[in-house]
């Protein structure tokens, strides 16, 4: 697993969201920067606390110009059944083949109560208009995503 790193330039893509639309990461860029976070499993307790933060903070990104995407390997259903329930106001994205979660890096081997099986590692990106890295948040309690985020971004 060869995770991007600050300066690397985010794949381009184009996957399709909870309505079933496609979201590219190149059209998103021209209103301003984008935070691409990868979480492991819809309707889960840290993927929902991690995604209710960043649902609390939505009027701060967005004054930032900040676009969200979240990235998981769930089908479309299953992230429209995630955005309903928990009212989130940003784009969730099937990665089910996990091929953008390969290029960012960010799909590799895990641990779990004693498995070891392929998943997502729960890291977010931060891409300027560049199309270029501008940080990589890779240390960060689910809870505390949100916060870690627009401290990042108030200070840059």
């Amino acid at each position: 697993m060869k995770t991007l790193t600050v300066g690397d330039t985010a794949p381009a893509f184009a996957l399709q969201n909870q309505f079933d639309k496609s979201c590219e990461l190149q059209a998103a860029l021209k209103d301003g920067p984008v935070l691409v976070y990868f979480y492991p499993k819809a309707l889960t307790p840290g993927c929902t606390v991690q995604a209710c933060g960043l649902r609390d903070s939505s009027s701060e990104l967005n004054d930032l110009n900040v676009t969200v995407f979240g990235i998981s390997p769930d089908p479309v259903k299953k992230l429209a059944r995630f955005a309903e329930k928990h009212e989130l106001n940003f784009s969730l994205l099937s990665d089910e083949d996990h091929a953008i979660a390969d290029a960012f890096g960010v799909w590799g081997e895990k641990k779990f109560m004693g498995k070891i099986y392929d998943g997502i590692h729960r890291l977010s990106f931060l891409i300027g208009q560049d199309g270029k890295v501008a940080h990589v948040f890779n240390k960060f309690k689910t809870k505390e995503h949100h916060t870690v985020v627009l401290e990042h971004l108030k200070t840059a």
